[in-house]
């Protein structure tokens, strides 16, 4: 009792501390994790028994019989505990310290579970890490009850099936690293010895790169050469980690026992699953060649996976996912092994890869379900090369999808950990290199390689290898200095000048002179979107690719994206005098539009019912946002909601009150900018410094804007229109407010994404304030700088605002009513993710190519970890998503299909239009019902599409030459 009262009493003196404690800034951990390299106990205080009656007793005081035996372990520092509660970030994790639910820590998206995984993972590269002297603190961690606590904590996670079903991927991972049979991650610790080796001794650095990339056997003879070869210079130290790495090997490359794995998993004999694991164990004799042994070992771990559900007992469940790990080992070290003599071969082992990736959990099952039809027809005496090349785009998927599955998973974290230890930043490669996707992907470049000769459509991007993984999105050209950003994009200033490769764009990507991009987001995000209308060339490549451009960061460069896809990227010194000319000096005007203000009203300064305007006040009254979803309301009535509009009318009016602290009012102080930025030009100072005058002028006018007194008569009307079109006073109805200028949506100009939308505001004083931070968006660095660049008069842009109650879908995306990807003009391509605002700020979502033949491609699931959903009180919140199940179903999208061939007959003839191009609308799905929330035309560039230089680059290909399977390779 007294040591009850006496820890409520501790409890209540450190509460307020608890309760106050402060998020730690990055460089704050890392002065901890520093600290703890250097502690002989590391991120631990000191060792305790913790007995089965919840008692805590010194370490030569073990817990009395009959308490019950307790465990023996270290206590965390009280600065860990505290950077747990104020940044969840969770330091040198003891699992039988550990509730098994705070490990799965579903609210923060595993992040704990994650955090054990990143842990080892440092520890294997970095000698222990924050425990490089705590390691050998006695006591600290004891592994039978680290792997007793694995044991029971796989006993309770396995009892849920939904978990299985909706976090195979994360719970097969995650098998890898938590202890509870006694094996270790050997693989890891094989790459991870050969990348310390390498960082400490450079010449060691292409046998690193051989053992990450294609481990074989014959490097354990390679290892030991090297070490004989430079044993006059190599450190005592050094020496002792590549006979420790040499080790390591040998046991890597020990032969799997396959006759022992029905031992693996007794639970299951006599169960179908059982049978199959032990007919393939009694087959181990006969499993001679490599080919036979990836093909029965990866059908078995997609059975596994398959079954696994059948199975309902934990620990028999348990056991099937140890041999489903084994049988990955198996493919692992068999592949390169498997040496396809003839093409149909590569098929067939590209196939069997595909089906192990799926087994492991780096596909879902639905997905391979949408690749097997293109890639099992290998049993055929011939393909066509259009075949083939299907076949490649196919795989090529398979690649992509499988690398963002594990991408999606880690990344938050790694970011998050990145932040104060760079090491974390390998973690994600580490853990594709150490699958089977890593055999995939090279059996998939050497189908390129093959069909790229056949094809003559080949890449020629410096010296990189396995090109085969570069793909063109938008055609184009470009020059300029070459910049490689080989980790978070957030904090790059960006220069239009010059050629970005990125592992993510920015969503609020500045104007650049061409971009690529390892993860693409999808082909109809705003930034895409931009890059097709302005002719920037872009392209997807893989995470290897942008490793190995790293060494050209810093180079002038020449790049090209042609119509078919295939990319040029090379040195300054390698151009042609073909491609020197394209660069050659123009008059700016030459390349950009001017937007007609001539019909503009400025005089109706009334809020709008959206019902009372339609396509024909686009660029008069309001912009084509709030026009074209009028429109839409006349065309499809139940599926657009209400809306109110605040014409550019009104915005002007307040713009001509006076401006505080300045002579004259708002718009003055613009148009004086303007003159200035003119005259300065004409003087001869530069364009960019012009440009700096123009950007510090526009953000003393942004921040008055925001400040600006909104005029009663403006407000009463809104609070009217509220009452009587939205059907609930203002600060009662959750809206999202629009930015609707002059200058975006039009036929030439897209201007995607570069001015203000404000999601799911409710409460009064936000929405008013709202309003004035979107009429003052238009005026910031990014909006300003694209369309200074691309228009004749940016200076005359004018902002509407389109005011439109929320509508919280299922989830949400674009359609674009042509086939991008095809090329041809009556299929359709759609990009959906989950939740509100979906696809458009280049979230990994899921895409298909609906064709007008009948029929869809998949061309990417979702990879996003996040989605958005809005609460009823304003605002968004984020749920974590799953992969498990696709975004769009097939009623969807057949009423996309159909939905996109009325727009197709109806919006031209009711809008007297003569546009006879695609067009891009967004919408979404709430309980299977369709919402259209915009529509616009799709807009291509035209001097890109048109372009003899990038028609010289475009070999003609003969789709339908045949192809012998049995060629050789």
């Amino acid at each position: 009792m007294k040591r009850f009262i006496l820890g409520i009493f501790y409890l209540l003196l450190t509460l307020p501390c608890v309760l106050q404690a402060q998020k730690l800034e990055p460089k704050e951990v890392t002065v901890l994790v520093n600290k703890y390299k250097n502690d002989i106990r590391g991120p631990y205080k000191d060792i305790r028994w913790f007995c089965t009656d919840g008692s805590i007793r010194p370490p030569k005081d073990p817990c009395p019989d009959n308490i019950g035996t307790g465990v023996q372990h270290a206590r965390y520092k009280d600065e860990v505990v505290a950077l747990g509660k104020s940044n969840h970030i969770f330091l040198g994790q003891i699992l039988a310290y550990t509730d098994m639910e705070s490990l799965w820590d579903v609210e923060n998206d595993h992040s704990r579970l994650k955090q054990y995984q990143l842990d080892k993972y440092l520890r294997s590269v970095d000698n222990g890490w924050i425990n490089q002297k705590g390691q050998f603190y006695r006591g600290a961690i004891q592994s039978e009850d680290e792997q007793a606590w694995g044991i029971e904590f796989y006993k309770w996670l396995l009892a849920k099936d939904e978990i299985l079903r909706n976090e195979y991927f994360l719970v097969r991972q995650s098998l890898k690293d938590i202890p509870h049979n006694g094996d270790d991650n050997v693989a890891q610790k094989m790459r991870s010895e050969s990348k310390v080796i390498s960082d400490l001794y450079l010449p060691f650095m292409d046998l690193r790169t051989k053992i990450h990339s294609q481990p074989e056997e014959s490097d354990i003879q390679k290892v030991i050469k090297f070490k004989k070869t430079h044993s006059s210079k190599l450190p005592a130290d050094i020496a002792l980690k590549i006979d420790a790495l040499v080790t390591t090997m040998k046991e890597f490359h020990k032969p799997v026992d396959i006759s022992a794995l029905a031992q693996m998993a007794p639970l299951t004999k006599g169960t179908p699953l059982g049978n199959s694991i032990s007919g393939f164990a009694a087959s181990s004799s006969e499993l001679n060649s490599p080919k036979l042994l990836v093909e029965q070992a990866s059908q078995l771990l997609y059975d596994i996976r398959e079954g696994l559900l059948e199975e309902e007992r934990p620990m028999a469940r348990l056991q099937l996912l140890d041999v489903s790990l084994k049988l990955e080992e198996i493919v692992f070290k068999s592949s390169p092994e498997y040496q396809p003599q003839n093409l149909k071969d590569l098929l067939h082992k590209i196939c069997y890869l595909g089906m192990a990736v799926t087994g492991s959990g780096y596909l879902e099952q639905w997905e391979w379900n949408q690749l097997a039809p293109g890639l099992t027809n290998y049993d055929v005496p011939e393909q066509s090369l259009g075949e083939l090349t299907e076949v490649l785009n196919r795989a090529r998927a398979a690649v992509e999808w499988s690398a963002a599955m594990t991408k999606a998973n880690y990344d938050a974290i790694v970011k998050q950990y990145v932040a104060f230890e760079p090491l974390a930043a390998g973690f994600i490669d580490d853990k594709i290199r150490g699958s089977v996707s890593l055999h995939l992907g090279q059996s998939v470049g050497e189908l390129g390689n093959m069909i790229s000769m056949e094809s003559q459509l080949a890449n020629k991007v410096m010296d990189v290898q396995n090109q085969s993984t570069i793909r063109g999105l938008n055609p184009g050209y470009a020059f300029g200095e070459l910049v490689v950003v080989g980790g978070s994009s957030d904090d790059i200033e960006v220069s239009s000048d010059k050629i970005y490769v990125f592992q993510r764009p920015p969503s609020d990507l500045k104007p650049v002179a061409g971009i690529a991009t390892v993860a693409e987001g999808n082909m109809v995000s705003h930034v895409q979107l931009l890059a097709r209308n302005l002719g920037i060339p872009n392209a997807a490549l893989s995470d290897e690719n942008l490793q190995a451009l790293k060494k050209y960061d810093g180079t002038r460069v020449f790049y090209a994206v042609s119509n078919k896809g295939n990319v040029i990227l090379k040195p300054e010194n390698q151009m042609s005098q073909e491609e020197l000319a394209l660069f050659t000096v123009k008059e700016r005007r030459e390349e950009r539009i001017e937007v007609p203000v001539g019909q503009i009203r400025l005089d109706e300064n009334n809020v709008l019912n959206m019902r009372s305007v339609d396509a024909d006040d686009s660029g008069k009254l309001c912009g084509p946002k709030a026009a074209n979803l009028g429109q839409l309301k006349k065309m499809f009535p139940d599926k657009v909601v209400e809306g109110l509009v605040i014409p550019f009318g009104i915005f002007r009016t307040h713009m001509d009150q006076p401006m505080p602290d300045q002579e004259g009012s708002y718009w003055q102080f613009l148009t004086n900018m303007f003159q200035e930025a003119n005259r300065m030009l004409d003087s001869g100072i530069t364009e960019n410094e012009v440009e700096n005058y123009q950007l510090r002028q526009l953000e003393i006018l942004r921040a008055a804007i925001k400040k600006m007194e909104l005029l009663d008569s403006f407000v009463d009307q809104l609070e009217n229109g509220f009452q009587e079109v939205l059907g609930g006073d203002l600060g009662n109805v959750p809206v999202f407010l629009r930015s609707d200028t002059n200058m975006e949506d039009l036929k030439e100009f897209t201007g995607a994404g570069l001015n203000l939308t404000i999601f799911n505001s409710v409460d009064k004083t936000k929405i008013l304030e709202g309003i004035k931070d979107v009429w003052a968006s238009p005026y910031t660095e990014r909006s300003f700088k694209w369309r200074q660049k691309y228009l004749l008069n940016p200076e005359n842009v004018y902002p509407s605002i389109l005011v439109i109650p929320s509508v919280d879908v299922d989830y949400s995306g674009v359609l674009i009513t042509k086939g991008i990807s095809s090329g041809t003009d009556k299929d359709l391509t759609v990009a959906f993710s989950r939740g509100a605002g979906g696809a458009v700020d280049g979230q990994a979502a899921e895409q298909y190519l609906i064709k007008d033949s009948g029929g869809y491609t998949l061309l990417a699931p979702a990879r996003e970890r996040f989605y958005n959903v809005l609460p009823e009180t304003g605002g968004t919140e984020k749920k974590i998503a799953t992969f498990q199940d696709r975004v769009l179903k097939e009623r969807n999208i057949s009423e996309i299909r159909d939905l996109a061939r009325t727009i197709r007959e109806r919006v031209p003839k009711e809008t007297n239009s003569d546009y006879q191009g695609a067009f891009d609308v967004e919408l979404g799905f709430k309980d299977n019902k369709l919402w259209l929330f915009q529509i616009r035309p799709f807009v291509e560039n035209k001097k890109a599409l048109g372009s003899t230089y990038l028609e010289s680059i475009t070999p003609k290909i003969d789709l339908e030459k045949r192809i012998s399977l049995s060629k050789k390779l």
